[in-house]
Formats: C-alpha cells, structure tokens, sequence
C-alpha cells in the first residue's frame, strides 16, 4: 500500500495518514508489516542479539546521566578550584539544561533526517570533547565551554528512545524505553561511588578523564553491535530557529539565576526575561510559517503530545533539585564543626602574621544557624545516600515499562508524581538526619524510574515513526528547561539566604559569608517550589486522555 506524508485531518489534532482512515488492529505485530515504513525493525532476532543492543545502547546514552550525578555530587568539593563564582558554580550543571534544551530538538531532527546510530555517535564524539577540556583547565569560562559541549550528550537518551522504538520488535518496545529510564537509575548508583572515590583519592577532574575514558570504550560497541533505523525524512533543517530557541532559554535562565543579585525588578533585570520570552515567542511565530521547521508545530499542538510536555515541563524539576540540596546537605561540616572550622581559620591568619592567638580567644557565631550537615565525604554520601536512589530507580523503571504495556503509560505517570509529591513534602517538613533524607531519596529514586519510563512512552504512542526523533527531542527540550529552571530558581533561593560566621577576638569584630553553606530556609522553599510544580504535573496526569490504553510500541502512533 502506497504511502504518504502524515497529516494533521482530525479536529481532536490527531495524526492520521491520508490512505488510512481505520485505527491499527490489536495484532501489532502484523500491523508492522503491512503499515508501517521499513525502520529495520529485529522481529527475528535472539533474545541475546537483542539484549545486548539495547544494554549498549542504554550504556552509551549513561554518559548524560553519569556526568550529570557526579558533577551534582562533587559541586562542594569543586568550589576550591572556582572559589570566586560563588552559589553560581551550579551553573556547572545548570548550563547541561540551557545548551541541552537548545540542542536536543536540533540533533532529534537531524537524527530523523541523517539516521538515529549515527547522530547517537556525533554527540558521544562532542561529549568527549567537551570531557577533555573540562579534564585539564582550571579556568571558570573555558569550563564552562567544556560543560556545554558536553551537554550535548543528553540528546543520546532521547535519541535512544527513537532507536529503540525503530529496533525492537513492539512488545520490547514499552520495557526497553523502561529500561533506558532505569539506566538513569544505574548512573544514580555508580556514579557517586566512581566519582567519590576519584575525587577523594585524586582531584575532581579525574572524574572528566573517567566519563572520557568511558566514552571511548563504549563507541566501538555501538558501531559494531548497534544496527541504524532504516526511517528518513527528506527535510532541511532550520538553524535560525534553533538560534533562536537556544538564545531565548538562555537570557530566561539567566535571569531566573540572577536575579536576587541583579534584582528581581530593576529593568536591566527585566530586560534578560522579557528578551528571552520575545526570542521564544518569535520561535514559535517562525516555526509556524516556514515550510520546514525544526519543530512541526501542528504537531507540538496535537494535546497527545503538547500536554505530556506540559507535564514534563512543571514536573521534572524535583529531580534535579533532590539530588543537587542532598549532595550539598550531606557533604557540609555541621555547624559545631564549621565554627571550629572557622576559628582555626583564624588562629592560622594570625600565626601568618606573626601573632601567637590562642583559639580559646576566638569566638565565632553562625547567623542563621543550619541544622543540617553530616560531613560525609563524596564516597561517603554514594554510600549513605546515592546508591540506594539508583538502586531503586533500576529497580522500578523496567516495572514501569511493564506497567504502560498492560495499562497503559498514563498509570505510570501518576504513580510517579505521587510518589514525586511525597518526597518533596518530606524533604520540606521534616528534620534533617540522613537516614531520614535517605527514606525520601529512595522513594524519589522509585519515581524516577516510573517517571523515565511514563514521558518517553507516551511521546512514542503518541506520533508516527518517521517523527519519533523530533519528538523525543522535543519532550527533551520541555526535560531540559523544566530541570534548569529548578535549579536556577534553587540557585537564586540559596545565595538569597547565606550563613554568615560572627566573629569575636577580644572585641574586635568582624563578619564572614561562608560559602556554598546556606541556611535551612533556602533549601525549604526550594522544595516547596518544586512540590508545587510537581502536583501541577500530577493533575494533568490525572486529568490527561492521553495514555490511557496499553502501550503498544507506537503502533498507535500511526494512527
């Protein structure tokens, strides 16, 4: 049967090809063959061949996720070598969300268009540039060049997800995209252990020689053993909106992160936010008129799609805002030790000057105080803390894709930001203590694995094959924005409430920002932000249409 360009024919936005008018049948699998271009799909392969595609190919898109985990984790201990830039050393990880979200629905396209294997290896390539610079500069800018070429990789995981959808026969297809999710989960347990025991027994840029070593080890691998999607679409792609789409995120992030310094209303404030939004806005207005845009606007607005990235929007930033507060919560000194910290601080500058001041004779304050801390070194908080979110996360992500397959992905999207929304309530109102904050982790490592397998699958039931890689790379782009804009937001509640040391020696006074410690009401509104957004996401799950019947692969895309 003759096919054609899909098209937008349904009132509902609904995608459906000009010669079909009836929805697949039940049987998918003979679906495939008989609708569906040829993507090269391993109906007769052995279970071995393709377990060992989808492990590689899960091991070479950890490269995001293991960068991420390990920086987040070791930002505490990275702030000797950048001692100037203050609560923005979090841009270290904030600039994978801004270079990410701008990137992902470029290199979705260009997967599309030039193949999925292939783009898959152009960012690991990239990704392993950026590790190298990273790996031997101690300068703040040229590091942050390196980081935002290494953001780059977070488009292999959406990438992944089109892969896998092409590849494996349908009834893998929800359980493999669980599977990615779950390799999330991986990065979660290895990396802080990796990571911790490379920054406590060398310096932190051993971890950038170990993600770059990885890189290398695992891209024979995929050129070897991972086959590419027979899918292409014959379009151009727009670098304009792209530009511009980049440029927007870029000025709103900086004034999310900046502005408590900047000041929230000053018009050179101002100026960042509403040129950000007039450059997003023209993206919008552009992509809509050109005859190929970088992304199908009459797709974005199909409520399939646009209402799962409206989730994904308000609903991911908790997971990059718990990770990043209990790595820092964990690492600091608590406060008895900082003040004796501080007063050995003081004793060694006065020895400096030749002055014998005993330590007795300095008396150091903390306004406020904070009742968090345990000191844990990075190895330690992977023990304490990270490992067992990781665990969890591989642990729940495959059941996740089992649950979209028999109920459908919706079911899995509420379950997450359940389980999101008690976490976060947690991590607001209770005490610290780490075994406290680890019960929470571990539920919120429970969530990730559902919530990494809930977005993808309902993006892939949701659009026709030959979209699979935009698409993906659309909902990274919404992934993106919402984690970056958690985190600038926690960024700018944190420098808003720091702990200064009071310091006494026989009357003569003075007062000293201790930096990177924060005080207990930044990390609590953090979370209370993120608890607001993440109910938001969890409504629309609640309420969504979308999702509701089993997975089955994307053959309901097509229809």
């Amino acid at each position: 049967m003759r096919k054609t360009r899909n098209q937008c024919c349904l009132p509902c936005g609904a995608f459906m090809s000009s010669t079909e008018t009836t929805p697949p049948p039940d049987n998918v699998d003979t679906v495939d063959s008989v609708t569906e271009p040829d993507s090269g799909r391993l109906d007769g392969a052995s279970p071995l061949r393709l377990f060992s595609i989808l492990i590689v190919v899960i091991l070479f898109t950890e490269i995001a996720p293991l960068q991420y985990t390990m920086v987040a984790a070791a930002l505490q201990k990275m702030t000797k070598t950048f001692p100037t830039v203050g609560g923005n050393i979090n841009w270290a990880v904030i600039i994978l969300g801004v270079v990410g979200a701008s990137a992902t629905p470029l290199v979705g396209k260009a997967s599309d268009i030039w193949g999925k294997k292939r783009l898959l290896l152009l960012c690991g390539l990239i990704f392993l540039v950026g590790a190298v610079i990273d790996a031997t500069t101690t300068n703040w800018t040229l590091f942050l060049i390196g980081r935002g070429l290494s953001a780059l990789a977070i488009a292999t995981q959406f990438i992944a997800y089109g892969l896998v959808r092409d590849l494996m026969p349908r009834k893998y297809v929800p359980i493999g995209i669980g599977m990615i999710g779950a390799g999330v989960g991986f990065s979660g347990a290895i990396a802080p252990l990796v990571g911790g025991y490379l920054v406590d027994h060398f310096q932190w840029q051993a971890m950038f020689w170990f993600l770059a070593i990885y890189t290398v080890v695992l891209t024979p691998l995929v050129i070897f053993l991972v086959p590419e999607s027979k899918i292409r679409v014959r379009e151009r792609i727009d670098p304009i909106g792209a530009i511009t789409l980049s440029a927007g995120v870029l000025f709103v992030l900086l004034y999310l992160d900046n502005g408590q310094n900047w000041g929230w209303a000053r018009p050179s404030s101002l100026a960042w936010l509403i040129g950000g939004l007039v450059l997003v806005a023209a993206f919008f207005a552009v992509e809509s008129r050109i005859r190929q845009p970088i992304m199908d606007m009459k797709l974005l607005a199909n409520p399939k799609v646009s209402i799962v990235m409206l989730m994904a929007l308000v609903g991911m930033g908790i997971t990059a805002v718990q990770p990043l507060a209990l790595g820092y919560m964990t690492q600091t000194p608590g406060s008895d030790a900082l003040r004796a910290n501080v007063v050995e601080g003081v004793v060694a500058q006065a020895h400096q000057k030749g002055a014998n001041l005993p330590a007795a004779l300095v008396h150091v304050s903390l306004d406020p105080g904070y009742s968090y801390g345990s000191g844990f070194t990075m190895l330690g908080y992977a023990f304490h803390i990270a490992l067992w979110v990781g665990v969890m996360a591989v642990i729940f992500g495959p059941i996740a894709g089992i649950v979209a397959r028999r109920t459908g992905p919706r079911i899995s999207a509420i379950i997450a930001f359940t389980v999101l929304t008690v976490s976060g309530i947690g991590f607001a109102v209770f005490h610290y203590s780490w075994v406290t904050y680890l019960v929470l982790a571990m539920l919120g490592g429970i969530a990730f694995g559902f919530v990494n397998a809930a977005l993808p699958n309902l993006i892939v039931e949701a659009v026709p094959p030959e979209q699979q890689g935009i698409s993906t790379g659309m909902l990274g782009v919404t992934m993106s924005v919402g984690t970056g804009g958690a985190m600038a937001i926690t960024t700018a509640l944190l420098n808003n409430n720091p702990v200064k040391a009071h310091i006494d020696v026989m009357g003569h006074q003075a007062v000293q920002v201790i930096p990177q410690v924060f005080a207990d009401r930044g990390y609590t509104e953090s979370f209370w932000v993120v608890v607001g957004t993440t109910v938001a996401a969890l409504v629309i799950a609640l309420l969504m249409r979308h999702g509701r019947q089993p997975a089955t692969g994307g053959a309901r895309g097509k229809s």
